[in-house]
């Protein structure tokens, strides 16, 4: 059994968490009302008692169920009577006379009660000129406007990495002192486990830790896969984001070479070695084209190609739920993304998640657009290395402020695939179907599907085997050419804003593809016949 190697590279700085000093100043600053956004009571707990102690106040715990009581200082423990409603709480908060630091534990809810308001502005008003601070925990932001002025709001971050070192340490070492299980563990291998547990928090950490342990009875390299599961449930428990496995390929995508190229040479921009080469760590990139022409594929891609997780972003869950919420949506979700970075951030359809933008009409009270603004500053100012890959297909509904430089890295284009790339894409959906390529007249295929999606040339592959597997025969060349003719695509039945997405997009982005467009295809599909 070993224990785990020193921490890792680049730890933390030592000394308090920035949040904690930042908490420390308002505290010495005498702030009468703090509200902190936070899951992890247990941890603010430990904190806020040594503040406690190191600035010589009492501490007080509220919570609906236990009322008020005093857990340091003299009389520790002693509960005051009468103090489980919020109103009695705070009346007895005001009469105080030692300094202290008063925590309120879920206490959000009851701010939707005005007389309860009102009794926290009189409460902050009569604080002031004492040496007692009302802190306020809760796992979400809920604020009344009343309020807002009176209440200093800081944001808890989760666990970092020297967090989560020190809690892997204390569980091997009461592994090892009874001999509960085989510890083997080398630097690379907990720089790992703790990476692929960054955005638990600490009780989730631990947790994980321990059901690797109880599983085969081991702590070991294998074990980074389950504390990977244990952050999907997470993620999947926010209800904001979901989590994909990486598993697409840049190779299984035809064609897009332009942007292949750069996307390689940006694979390693992420490390140390850049950092000390002067460069910034990638923002992202914005993605316009044709429906169904890989630009979703390649985000998945981008993340397996760089071993990064991907995280997606549906903005209509961020706009989900009651007013008010959405900013809040939005908040804990780059919250989370941040945690788990370097992560891989796909926006699917920017373009729907923006259509409030309607302007004082557009009937959600600017939340659209308040959301909108804040996405955006985070877009520029962002400073995790939070890779954002947006995607949209109808340029019309996208605000000139997204498509602007500094925003993203680059904007690309993606076109309908050449004749060389469907040639590229049919040959990479045979292989996924355990068809040899050779086997077939791939370049008579790709000439047919003239003006076909790569999305549009997959199915009619999945259109050809249906038939074949009808007729009880393999697929052949003519069940191919039968489907490809059967098939009427988007560039037809969408003819005037495919070639009007083209114009928009000459002078204000890049191509993904580095092949000229055939002239055939700037004629309407139409015109071109169907072969």
């Amino acid at each position: 059994m070993s224990a785990p190697a020193p921490a890792p590279q680049n730890p933390q700085p030592s000394g308090p968490p920035p949040f904690v000093r930042d908490l420390d100043v308002l505290v010495r600053a005498r702030y009468p009302l703090i509200y902190l956004v936070t899951w992890e009571e247990q941890r603010l707990d430990t904190i806020l008692q040594q503040m406690a102690a190191a600035h010589s106040k009492d501490l007080y715990f509220w919570s609906i169920t236990k009322g008020l009581r005093k857990v340091s200082g003299a009389r520790a423990f002693a509960p005051l009577e009468n103090t489980h409603q919020p109103p009695d709480a705070l009346a007895a908060i005001e009469k105080l006379t030692n300094a202290s630091l008063v925590v309120l534990k879920d206490f959000h809810p009851y701010l939707a009660d005005p007389i309860v308001v009102r009794a926290v502005r009189e409460l902050a008003h009569a604080l002031k000129s004492t040496f007692t601070t009302v802190i306020i925990l809760a796992p979400k932001l809920d604020i009344p406007l009343e309020l807002e002025k009176e209440v200093t709001v800081l944001d808890v971050p989760l666990p970092t990495s020297r967090d989560l070192y020190e809690l892997l340490r204390e569980i091997v070492i009461v592994v090892r002192q009874g001999n509960r299980a085989t510890v083997d563990l080398r630097k690379d291998h907990v720089e790992q486990i703790i990476k692929a547990a960054l955005g638990l928090t600490l009780s989730e950490a631990e947790n994980a830790f321990a059901k690797a342990i109880a599983t085969d009875g081991r702590l070991d390299a294998s074990d980074v896969a389950l504390v990977l599961e244990e952050k999907r449930q997470v993620i999947r428990k926010s209800g904001l984001l979901e989590y994909f496995p990486p598993e697409e390929d840049l190779r299984n995508i035809g064609g897009l070479d332009n942007l292949k190229v750069w996307l390689q040479r940006r694979g390693n921009a992420f490390g140390e070695q850049a950092r000390r080469f002067g460069l910034p760590e990638p923002k992202g990139l914005l993605m316009l084209g044709v429906q169904g022409c890989g630009k979703s594929l390649t985000a998945k891609a981008i993340a397996s190609q760089w071993r990064l997780p991907l995280l997606r972003l549906d903005m209509g869950r961020i706009f989900s739920g009651l007013i008010g919420s959405s900013e809040e949506n939005l908040r804990k979700a780059i919250q989370l993304a941040e945690s788990v970075a370097p992560v891989v951030l796909w926006v699917d359809e920017i373009e729907k998640g923006l259509a409030g933008l309607g302007g004082p009409g557009a009937g959600d009270g600017g939340v659209s657009a308040r959301v909108f603004g804040t996405f955006l500053t985070w877009l520029q100012e962002k400073t995790a290395p939070v890779f954002v890959v947006a995607t949209a297909n109808k340029i019309e509904n996208l605000p000139p402020e997204l498509v602007r430089k500094g925003r993203f890295d680059e904007i690309f284009f993606v076109d309908l695939p050449m004749e060389a790339e469907r040639r590229q894409i049919f040959e990479i959906h045979l292989r996924r179907r355990k068809r040899d390529p050779n086997a077939f007249d791939p370049a008579e295929i790709a000439r047919l599907a003239d003006g076909f999606s790569g999305a549009e040339i997959e199915q009619a592959i999945v259109s050809a085997l249906y038939d074949a597997f009808a007729e009880g025969t393999d697929l052949q060349q003519r069940h191919l050419v039968t489907a490809i003719r059967e098939t009427v695509p988007l560039s037809t039945t969408m003819a005037h804003e495919i070639v009007r997405l083209r114009e928009w997009a000459k002078t204000r982005t890049r191509p993904a593809s580095t092949l000229p467009v055939e002239p055939r295809m700037l004629e309407p599909a139409s015109a071109r016949g169907r072969g």
